[in-house]
């Protein structure tokens, strides 16, 4: 019984108990400049960190973009299959527009004179047949060049395939030509023009700057250090910023990234808010897997002969594309974050009194002493009881 009446009075005392602060002014050195350090610290933060490198004063606002390009070069080539041929920007982007992106031709395997006709498929472990009954008619897979017919044909004089019905001659098989055929693209030029607007601030601006005019346009190359307003880049130039060579590249294709950066403080003049551009590879380059390199695709382009027979010429096309990334924020002064960063920065001055009163109850020699002195306890009850006569 007594030990429950005991855990009744403990919790009736718990219960209805209150705390209220009492100010203990500890005269110690080493307290004292625990204290002042640790102020100073949460101002250098709230100051240096809050305000300055995060600018908490401001209200910001994510970027909107849009990019379009123009490339522009001429190259010129001279092969068996095609003779002596000119490349404008017609032939080798492709396709002409893309979102935020352009495609450049650099190589190609070429295979002409192409009719929908019957021949015998490409020797390997799944077409090479002795007899007709190897051939199954009508079938066909994706990793095969057409039907078959169901016959088993010469391809050689020492190897039989199945034949098949399909665009023949077949396609060419091997590796791209090196150096590429189109080595020339490296000094083709492309105008990247971006627009961008911050909606909460209602600012717009382009990348052709205001003092960029049409003379200054015709004639600058992008560089970071002599041109860093123009907005046409040489494509080697943009290779080689990311650490790459653009003639290897240009073997079997690859994956360029154009990161434009717009980071603006409103507070500060409109001519403060300029693009930084960065280059980057953006497809693996992993010399120790290098199954399937780079970046290609298969296109055809059809005739008809005097006979009115379609033909096509197949190629199957290497080249570089280029993503255009666009990043951003805006900020400009609110009062709003103002006052919110900042108190939330004071909130941190109670971090101050938990930091002291630890040193000064678990550190310091005379911590027994201090704890007595911070803590009190009053029984109302017994004042009452000592009050009575």
């Amino acid at each position: 019984m007594s030990s429950e009446k005991g855990c009744c009075v403990s919790f009736t005392q718990c219960f209805f108990g209150y705390s209220t602060a009492k100010s203990l002014v500890i005269r110690s050195k080493a307290v004292g400049a625990l204290n002042r350090l640790c102020q100073a610290l949460v101002i250098a933060y709230i100051i240096g960190y809050v305000c300055i490198l995060k600018k908490g004063y401001q209200d910001t606002d994510s970027v909107i973009s849009s990019v379009t390009t123009k490339v522009k070069g001429i190259a010129l080539t001279n092969t068996s299959d095609l003779g002596l041929r000119i490349w404008d920007v017609a032939d080798y982007v492709i396709p002409p527009q893309e979102e935020n992106s352009f495609f450049v031709l650099t190589n190609l395997n070429i295979t002409p004179n192409q009719t929908a006709s019957r021949c015998a498929e490409n020797p390997g472990p799944e077409s090479s047949c002795s007899s007709d009954h190897d051939c199954k008619k009508g079938f066909h897979d994706s990793r095969l060049s057409g039907v078959r017919t169901g016959r088993c044909v010469n391809f050689s004089e020492t190897n039989k395939t199945c034949e098949v019905l399909a665009w023949c001659p077949l396609e060419k098989s091997g590796d791209p030509p090196d150096p590429p055929m189109l080595a020339e693209a490296e000094n083709f030029t492309v105008l990247i023009k971006n627009s961008i607007r911050y909606p909460k601030f209602n600012f717009n601006k382009r990348n052709i700057l205001p003092h960029v005019n049409s003379t200054y346009l015709s004639q600058c190359v992008f560089n970071s250090e002599t041109d860093p307003d123009c907005p046409i880049f040489r494509l080697r130039d943009i290779v080689a910023a990311a650490g790459e060579d653009f003639l290897t590249m240009a073997v079997h294709g690859g994956v360029m990234g154009v990161q434009i950066r717009w980071d603006c403080n409103l507070d500060m003049p409109e001519s403060w808010c300029v693009p930084h551009y960065t280059f980057r590879r953006l497809d693996n380059k992993d010399p120790e897997n290098n199954v399937a390199p780079g970046y290609n695709f298969r296109f055809a382009k059809y005739y008809k002969n005097p006979d009115g027979e379609e033909i096509r010429t197949l190629i199957k096309g290497y080249g570089i594309r280029f993503d255009i990334m666009v990043f951003g924020k805006a900020g400009k002064f609110n009062v709003v974050p103002t006052l919110l960063n900042i108190g939330a920065g004071l909130g941190l001055m109670g971090l101050v009194t938990v930091v002291c009163d630890w040193f000064v109850l678990f550190v310091m020699t005379k911590r027994h002493l201090y704890r007595e002195h911070k803590y009190s306890y009053v029984d109302d009850y017994k004042l009452v009881s000592n009050e009575v006569p």
